[in-house]
């Protein structure tokens, strides 16, 4: 039988290497899908937070013209410049107003408006209609917004449909992609339009005959998609392709707006979602698909590196058996030592030797599995490094490796015997804190790492510093299981990054 025992090994440690190579590769597409999931989430998130805000700016002067009435000018450009549009509200390209003008009284609209010091004013298009709603002041009047007023949007059918569903509804609506009037460009931009109505003062508006009968008007801002999204805080992901579609059919007509693509096809077939959004009353669909750069990024290249290894020893283990088959017992403590070197490999990160997610998962359902037996408090960090990337940019990706090796022994020797430090990809780790009296305890040590972090570290002669985001989420305040909890440490980490970096920000 010794004669066998050279092929019993390498086909043992082959098919050991086979099974931790599946495992990396769906442990890396996990992490893959889950930044992927992550950044649709976040777009959505942004969006929606940009639109409210432009809401919350037109209800301000809803307010204003409740008071006033809409033909109050000067206020109405007062209130405009105190908004600081550039600063508060990047991405308006105007803010205007609609009055609402039955068809008898044009003539007298006219004349009221060039009473009111607006020369030439005349509405158009030209024809005789019913009813008009012309735009009697844009601002700010800068550079292609000078426009003269008097544009009676209730022509375009576009306009008309979101202009009535603010009046029957009272809320905000916006239109479908349309041209913006001050676009004068062969080639438009996509642009769309934010209305809300205006109602008679102190009259009441509890039904839609009420508010239809009460109707004075519209205020509105209209956006060039481009800027919309140009003025979303945060930094893109690289490697994202996002595409957002007017309504819920992802057309070429209905496009109105895409970044990230690729100049020419690859062939590479990455992820892809579409998330269907509600906003102002108007269907959106963004779509997201991944790059190749998206993989390479955020996926862990170990899978091959566990292949090229595991065949390596595996040969090895093979020809050291076959030269030393009397000496069975040696072979085999030989044989297993390669396989613990196999299964280190499997769970630590290959650059700093700390836990990767797939040893820091199966800590933490330990860690779960004793609180919810014997009771009492552990505390889950999120750290991120700040302005990682410039580092990389600057100085190389060697020098940004070497810093991430001296972070991870930094935070092992800042961090309790009894926790745990893993590092889950590019310049993301965590921590778990087990038996915490309670969350200052946890905020105390959060404090320690940010503290120890921030000390100035030496690269190849060169000093450099870097400070990092922590989000702490404590059991069971904050979660009772692995994903609950994760997501409360990751959403407070995300705050502390917004509210200026370089802090601790606890989920409670």
């Amino acid at each position: 039988m010794s004669h066998l025992l050279p092929w019993m090994i390498l086909s043992v440690t082959l098919t050991l290497t086979w099974l931790l190579w599946r495992h990396e590769s769906q442990t890396s597409r996990k992490e893959v899908r889950a930044q992927f999931d992550f950044a649709l989430r976040d777009t959505v998130s942004r969006v929606e937070q940009r639109l409210a805000a432009h809401e919350q700016m037109l209800r301000g002067l809803q307010g204003l013209f409740a008071t006033t009435g809409l033909k109050n000018r000067a206020a109405f450009r007062d209130y405009v410049e105190t908004l600081q549009l550039d600063a508060n509200f990047s991405g308006i390209q105007i803010v205007g107003v609609v009055d609402l003008v039955p068809g008898n009284q044009k003539k007298a609209h006219e004349e009221v408006m060039r009473g009111l010091g607006v020369a030439n004013y005349a509405v158009y298009p030209e024809g005789e209609r019913e009813l008009y709603t012309p735009i009697i002041q844009r601002e700010p009047q800068v550079g292609r917004n000078r426009l003269p007023p008097g544009l009676d949007t209730w022509a375009d059918p576009a306009r008309r449909l979101a202009m009535e569903s603010a009046r029957d509804s009272g809320r905000a609506a916006i239109t479908a992609k349309v041209r913006l009037a001050v676009d004068k460009k062969p080639e438009a931009q996509p642009g769309f339009i934010m209305y809300l109505p205006v109602y008679a003062y102190g009259q009441p508006r509890d039904t839609v005959a009420q508010r239809r009968e009460h109707l004075i008007g519209w205020i509105y801002a209209a956006f060039y998609i481009e800027d919309f999204m140009a003025s979303l805080y945060g930094n893109r992901l690289p490697g994202i392709v996002l595409e957002i579609y007017d309504g819920v059919e992802p057309t070429a007509n209905s496009l109105m707006y895409s970044v990230g693509k690729p100049s020419e096809p690859d062939g590479y077939d990455g992820l892809h979602a579409n998330e269907y959004m509600v906003v102002a009353g108007r269907a959106w669909t963004l779509s997201l698909s991944s790059l190749r750069e998206f993989d390479v990024r955020y996926g862990r290249d170990v899978a091959s590196l566990i292949a090229a290894t595991g065949f390596g020893l595996s040969l090895s283990l093979a020809l050291l058996s076959w030269f030393m088959v009397n000496g069975r017992e040696r072979a085999l403590r030989l044989a297993a030592g390669m396989t613990e070197e196999l299964r280190h490999m499997a769970q630590h990160d290959p650059l700093t030797g700390l836990p990767n997610r797939a040893l820091f998962s199966d800590r933490l359902g330990n860690e779960l599995a004793r609180a919810k037996r014997n009771g009492g408090n552990f505390g889950l960090i999120f750290v991120d490094l700040d302005y990682f990337k410039p580092i990389n940019d600057n100085f190389g990706h060697a020098t940004g490796d070497l810093l991430l090796r001296q972070v991870a022994q930094r935070m092992k020797e800042t961090v309790r015997a009894s926790d745990t430090v893993g590092r889950i990809g590019g310049d993301e780790f965590v921590v778990l804190m087990p038996m915490l009296a309670d969350v200052e305890a946890a905020r105390l040590l959060a404090e320690k790492l940010r503290h120890a972090i921030a000390q100035p570290f030496v690269l190849d002669g060169r000093e450099l510093t870097v400070s990092c985001s922590l989000g702490v989420a404590l059991y069971p305040d904050d979660g009772t299981d692995e994903i609950t909890l994760a997501k409360s440490a990751d959403e407070a980490m995300y705050q502390a990054k917004q509210s200026g970096r370089d802090r601790v920000w606890l989920a409670s």
